[in-house]
């Protein structure tokens, strides 16, 4: 196997199983090198187009993937605050007449 191609496969794994335990900072970084990585492959001279293009396929699979659950996550995220911000509102309510 071509050391691209081993590479593009490794930091996929690494990528998905990132987002399977919701390591976000992990995500960040191993986005970097994913890009790296898909940088070097798209340059190798000794590249395998067919090989390359499924992994590609695999990686944009994944990344639609992780786009979504990042959606999913900042509505949660954004939940949260909505209700932190109307308990506040409603404590200094409270204070004022209590």
């Amino acid at each position: 196997m071509n050391v691209s191609i081993r590479r593009l496969e490794e930091t996929s794994v690494a990528l998905r199983e990132a987002l399977l335990q919701q390591d976000w900072s992990s995500i960040g970084a191993l986005d970097l090198q994913c890009r790296q990585v898909v940088e070097e492959a798209m340059r190798s001279p000794e590249r395998d187009e067919a090989a390359i293009r499924q992994q590609l396929q695999h990686l944009l699979m994944l990344y639609r993937e992780l786009v979504d659950r990042c959606r999913t996550e900042q509505r949660r995220i954004g939940d949260e605050l909505r209700q932190l911000n109307q308990a506040k509102q409603g404590a200094k309510v409270y204070q004022l007449f209590g």
